[in-house]
């Protein structure tokens, strides 16, 4: 069986987890290479938790959140955008590849748009091929 690329998503449960649960149940295909996070926001998510995905194995790492100005918990999702940004500049100071984090912001009602992304995300990361950090750290 050939490697299967692993995409973790750390998504908002009032808006992204929302629309991945739409596009399941208006029946978008999408790639099973999404494992899932729910977080009640987007501004909850620990740099660690994606440093450590990508350490542990993880081929890319998708953060999902509302849109810019819909955030439920007011400016969660501004707070993820600046931490992303940071992590990124880490891992280009480091050397490593910081095209395996996404960040995109899809509210509930968008299933199909969840669908896409998730497409495009597991394509990219195709190209790329696998995680060679994930390779070298896990067992």
């Amino acid at each position: 069986m050939k490697d299967e690329i692993k995409v973790i998503g750390f998504f908002c449960h009032w808006c992204t987890s929302t629309a991945a649960d739409l596009a399941g149940t208006t029946r978008k295909e999408y790639p099973a290479s999404i494992r899932p996070i729910r977080v009640m926001c987007t501004g909850t998510v620990d740099p660690v938790y994606v440093l450590d995905a990508l350490v542990k194995g993880a081929d890319a790492v998708w953060v999902g959140g509302c849109n810019l100005g819909e955030c439920h918990y007011v400016n969660g999702n501004y707070k993820a955008r600046r931490r992303i940004g940071i992590i990124k500049t880490i891992l280009d100071v480091l050397g490593l590849d910081s095209e395996r984090i996404y960040l995109t912001w899809i509210s509930a009602s968008e299933g199909p748009q969840f669908a896409e992304w998730a497409k495009r995300i597991t394509e990219e990361v195709e190209k790329k091929g696998r995680n060679p950090l994930g390779d070298k750290l896990t067992t």
